[in-house]
């Protein structure tokens, strides 16, 4: 099992509030984290960069091999959970920081088996050969309103709120994720990235690149994608494969 990935700052950015890692762990398990700050160049920036050093420092040192279902589950939420606390906290004590927040995606590889976690509107997809599968759900406001049958996806993806989220970590005190787990797709590979990507390159083009990429290529082929695009945003790929 390999993880991998690349984030870059887009065309029209200045910096790059994006983050992820990427990681080993014992017994051939891996992890990776992304995540998509928001709140101000300064704040998004450390929102994210906390939430992954935070989340990664806690799977490293909690993980062992062997550990159940219900274990992996708590230790990806509580290292959420962890994440959010120290965000808000540092946001509280330091007024240019105010309001910052980031969003999360958390998923550990162990025995074949995907476990995630995540917050806000950054996305994990399954990939195989027969198409491409979004795993999250997003927490944003123009997804509630398509839940709702008040807006259809094509309408949802031009929408003026859809960079609304309704979820993210270090805005308030507590924060809720979403947890789902399944087995990890034959033949195929896991992809994680940032609303950069999405919001610029439509599903079909992602599905299209993947599958006529080299593994380790798609990072840097979906960013070039997106840059072609516009490049509107921060843009960040990661990739998890078996092969």
């Amino acid at each position: 099992m390999r993880a991998f990935g690349r984030s870059d700052t887009g065309r029209v950015r200045s910096s790059n509030q994006d983050a992820f890692i990427c990681g080993r762990l014992p017994g051939g398990a891996v992890f990776a984290v992304v995540s998509d700050g928001m709140g101000g160049a300064n704040g998004g920036n450390v929102a994210s960069a906390i939430a992954i050093k935070v989340i990664s420092d806690r799977i490293v040192d909690v993980y062992r091999e062997g550990m159940g279902q219900n274990s992996l589950r708590h230790m990806l939420e509580s290292a959420i959970s962890a994440a959010n606390v120290e965000i808000f906290d540092a946001a509280m004590a330091d007024t240019d920081l105010r309001g910052m927040g980031t969003t999360v995606v958390s998923v550990l590889v162990v025995d074949g088996q995907v476990h995630i976690a995540h917050v806000g509107d950054s996305r994990a997809y399954i990939v195989v050969g027969e198409g491409m599968e979004q795993v999250t759900r997003d927490h944003s406001i123009v997804q509630t309103m398509v839940e709702k049958g008040q807006l259809t996806p094509d309408e949802a993806r031009n929408h003026p709120r859809k960079h609304f989220i309704t979820r993210a970590l270090g805005v308030e005190e507590t924060v809720e994720c979403d947890y789902n787990e399944f087995p990890f797709p034959r033949e195929g590979l896991l992809l994680i990235c940032t609303d950069g990507l999405t919001n610029m390159v439509e599903t079909d083009e992602i599905y299209k690149t993947v599958k006529t990429s080299v593994v380790d290529d798609i990072p840097d082929r979906l960013i070039g994608a997106a840059n072609m695009a516009g490049g509107s945003d921060n843009i960040t790929v990661v990739v998890l494969s078996a092969s």
